[in-house]
């Protein structure tokens, strides 16, 4: 789970839990789990970061698979590990999203949601894990649903972690630019993969009075 699923969105860690197991997936949630280090790492107090990032691979030790909503932390903990610990090779976190298309082989959770969504690419999802066909298939076999694409799906939605807080008039111009597009597309809906991400976008959608609601892609694919 992530830190902001744990605290302020925990719907999208319930919706996906309900998927896997559904799935037929045993999922457990470790009470003793905390962040993964990012926001310290991307900082530069690697020292700290790693002291977190310990805490984390204990915390883990014995799962087969660890299971995110977030392509943010699952590059952290896969690709940025090794920066702290140089002999380790983390391959049990997986993104949510492509756990279910590479892992279980799940393209069609059985979803229906009358709506029209459109997706946006977080940055680390789709260049760090090379994720962007997999989300789409996963929409476009959600009953009612209609998946219209955006015409900056690929841009970055100005959040960054602490760059929002430390460019708070670069976050929040790269912000506008993102829900004009979300707007141009005429969907009811924008979803994406991490809950990070939403956050920011919802933020800039109700400051500008739109009615685009936000889901993350496992509210969705849990929709009945």
């Amino acid at each position: 789970m992530t830190c902001l699923v744990d605290q302020i969105f925990p719907r999208v860690g319930i919706a996906m839990a309900d998927i896997l197991e559904r799935a037929g997936c045993q999922v457990e949630f470790p009470e003793a789990q905390t962040c993964c280090g990012q926001p310290a790492f991307n900082s530069g107090y690697r020292d700290e970061a790693r002291v977190v990032a310990q805490h984390f691979l204990d915390t883990f030790e014995g799962a087969q698979y660890i299971v995110t909503p977030s392509g943010s932390c699952a590059a952290m903990v896969g690709h940025h590990y090794h920066d702290l610990f140089p002999d380790h090779h983390e391959t049990r976190v997986w993104e949510f999203s492509k756990f279910l298309t590479d892992v279980l082989k799940i393209e069609d959770t059985g979803a229906k949601l009358d709506a029209s969504v459109t997706f946006h690419d977080s940055c680390h999802a789709l260049r760090e894990l090379k994720i962007r066909n997999g989300p789409r298939r996963l929409l476009e076999n959600v009953r009612g649903l209609k998946l219209v694409e955006m015409d900056a799906a690929e841009e970055c939605c100005g959040f960054g972690g602490t760059f929002s807080v430390k460019f708070a008039d670069i976050s929040g111009a790269i912000a506008r630019t993102k829900i004009e597009s979300i707007e141009r597309s005429g969907a009811e809906i924008v979803t994406g993969l991490d809950a990070s991400c939403l956050m920011q976008i919802d933020g800039a959608l109700r400051r500008a009075g739109s009615s685009i609601r936000t889901m993350h892609l496992a509210e969705i694919l849990a929709a009945r």
